[in-house]
């Protein structure tokens, strides 16, 4: 009976860092690398096929690194991402550092400010997953327009994916796995 304290102890602190790791925000380097925030060198490497293969979700903080000489970032409209129109930016961005929080789910457009490099492929869309309901919270994770001027939302997220499984900095652990562990370990102490 005197090792049921110590197990106790053990699974509450794994599962406080399951939880504290699960909800820091990421940030994540667009393209994988600084400087990918270019006209790429082929069609199958390509920031969309990037973002393709990532999850994104609410509150993830994207960074671009690039030369702010001669591009910027620009986030646009759906319609203006399929034209490479960069007229009318929703929002435009060019201090070659930029930082964006993504505050809301559904889908991003960006396009490089630089003169023709939107129409030879520089340029990204992204589908930031819906968030999941937690309890005692709305978990809605919308804030107004207000709160932060720099992301405009760009459209209302009328259909987004499923969210995919959480995976997080304690080695893919999630609630469930620690509660498991919790009763094979209370098991074992009990034996």
């Amino acid at each position: 009976m005197g090792i049921i304290v110590p197990v106790l102890t053990l699974v509450f602190l794994l599962l406080t860092a399951v939880s504290h790791a699960a909800s820091k925000p990421r940030m994540i380097l667009v393209g994988g690398s600084s400087q990918s925030w270019k006209v790429p060198d082929s069609s199958s490497n390509t920031l969309n096929q990037w973002a393709e293969n990532n999850r994104f979700k609410v509150g993830d903080i994207l960074v671009w690194k690039y030369d702010a000489k001669v591009d910027s970032v620009l986030q646009v409209t759906k319609e203006d991402y399929e034209s490479c129109n960069t007229s009318k930016p929703l929002n435009q961005y060019n201090d070659g550092d930029t930082k964006l929080e993504l505050d809301h789910s559904g889908a991003y457009f960006f396009v490089s400010g630089a003169p023709d490099h939107c129409a030879k492929g520089q340029k990204m869309h992204l589908v930031v997953l819906a968030e999941r309901n937690v309890p005692g919270g709305s978990g809605s994770g919308e804030r107004g327009q207000g709160d932060n001027p720099k992301v405009t939302p760009v459209s209302p997220p009328a259909k987004t994916p499923a969210p995919a499984p959480a995976h997080n900095a304690a080695g893919g652990l999630n609630v469930g796995s620690c509660l498991f562990l919790s009763a094979v370990a209370i098991g074992l102490a009990m034996a």
